[in-house]
């Protein structure tokens, strides 16, 4: 990802557009003659101050705050100042340009995406699900996914991590021991309860697991699908999750023609709801047919699907007949909720799915809760730790190694080598998550995804 890791690095550290104050971030080692060049004097260590930041002919380009961190006592490990002036966004540029021309001499160059966090992985500053968690917390879509996101970065999954990190290491003493002393009579495993470890090791790994579960459904939210038939009332529902107009309602089938998204939450978790194009077989209109294609391609991308029934045209022979072509054309693996609309103009409910009524709110409130079930939502414990995809596959690779640790452990003649190779193979992945042992291609593909300052 980087091209010259030695070299310092600016860039500027704010959100683009016109804000009362906007940052420009400078790291590397040896920043005192960049110092001086701009603000003409040296700094007192992390004391923030006033004073006019100067162009080459020295000039005032603004004044501001600046602030310097030398390290290893900063941010990203290295020497870091930040120099805080009004936010104009040409202003910045200004700025950062004569950051630029002053450190020339010093190889000073424009920082890449998520590269003062990678130095400050890279120097030990934060481990790696730390540095995930600060791009967590700037993309959190919920307070709750903010406040895991907050427990991520001061080190709660870390902590827990490192606790089994250590134990397995333990345990894999224990049995490489056993293998270097085979004539002693004394048996270490036996002797240290080594089964006993490896099941409270399991049974702490599958509660860690849980909870980067939910830590991952609260990062990535729910991606729902509202599926059916034209004017089953998707494009109600949608209006009634969401709490305002954002689709258009009409009794005309076909209305919507295309995909509309919304973002809600429910108990914090961030719910992608997808309003889809009525599904039928036969149209004259190209456009409708178009949506009706992407229609199905969101059906088979989503997380769960809502497919909707009209329970004021159940019984009707061409309805029916069409219903049931469309269920027969939902993929095999997708997680189907049956939702019947339009009770409070329907008599008797269904049996086989819940009733609601877009208009009334009635059953909306049980549609939710369902929907959690439906993805392995549970209730949200106090200390919830903000999770990535990357996170659960490792626990769930770690998982299947310490089982068959202990198939190999439980068998007659237990093959130790054997024992041994899982054990190691358990713990290199559990190591993935804090980037204890991470491809450096993995560890591009994570900062690549950072905002630029960050």
């Amino acid at each position: 990802m980087l091209a010259d890791r030695a070299a310092p690095i600016a860039a500027i550290a704010t959100a683009p557009g016109r804000g009362a104050v906007g940052i420009v971030r400078i790291s590397g080692k040896g920043l005192l003659p960049l110092v001086q060049a701009l603000c003409a004097r040296a700094l007192q260590p992390r004391l923030a101050t006033l004073l006019p930041f100067l162009a080459a002919d020295g000039s005032t380009i603004d004044q501001g705050l600046a602030l310097y961190f030398p390290g290893p006592h900063s941010y990203t490990g290295e020497d870091v100042l930040e120099l805080q002036a009004h936010g104009g966004p040409v202003l910045l540029q200004m700025l950062l340009a004569r950051c630029l021309q002053a450190g020339q001499t010093l190889g000073l160059r424009l920082a890449e995406p998520g590269e003062f966090t990678q130095r400050a992985f890279l120097n030990g500053k934060l481990d790696l699900a730390q540095a995930e968690a600060v791009a967590d917390l700037i993309d959190a879509s919920t307070e709750a996914a903010a406040r895991s996101a907050s427990r991520s970065l001061g080190g709660s999954l870390s902590r827990q991590v490192q606790g089994l990190h250590e134990r397995i290491v333990h345990l894999r003493m224990l049995v490489e021991a056993t293998l270097d002393f085979p004539e002693e009579e004394i048996d270490f495993l036996q002797q240290a309860g080594a089964r006993a470890q490896l099941q409270q090791i399991g049974a702490e790994l599958a509660a860690l697991l849980d909870g980067a579960q939910q830590g991952a459904l609260l990062r990535e939210g729910i991606h729902v699908v509202l599926a059916g038939q034209p004017n089953v009332g998707k494009s109600s529902l949608l209006n009634a999750l969401a709490g305002a107009e954002l689709a258009i309602v009409t009794p005309i089938p076909g209305t919507t023609r295309d995909r509309v998204s919304q973002t809600i939450q429910i108990e914090g978790v961030p719910l992608h709801v997808v309003d889809t194009a009525g599904l039928r077989s036969q149209t004259d209109d190209e456009v409708e047919r178009i949506g009706i294609e992407r229609s199905w391609q969101a059906i088979a991308e989503a997380d769960a699907v809502l497919f909707l029934h009209d329970l004021t045209r159940r019984g009707q022979a061409d309805y029916d007949e069409a219903e049931a072509g469309i269920a027969a054309q939902l993929p095999p693996q997708a997680k189907l909720l049956h939702v019947h609309t339009k009770c409070d103009l329907a008599a008797g409910a269904p049996v086989d799915g819940l009733s609601l009524s877009a208009r009334t709110g009635e059953g909306l409130q049980a549609l939710r809760q369902a929907l959690l079930r439906q993805v392995g939502w549970h209730a949200v414990p106090e200390g919830l730790f903000m999770a990535r995809a990357r996170h659960v596959g490792a626990l769930q690779r770690t998982q299947q190694h310490l089982q068959q640790a202990a198939q190999r452990l439980d068998e007659p003649a237990a093959a130790l080598e054997l024992v041994a190779e899982e054990l190691r193979l358990a713990h290199d992945a559990l190591a993935e998550i804090t980037g204890a042992f991470s491809a450096d291609d993995l560890l591009g593909e994570i900062f690549s995804r950072f905002c630029i300052g960050k």
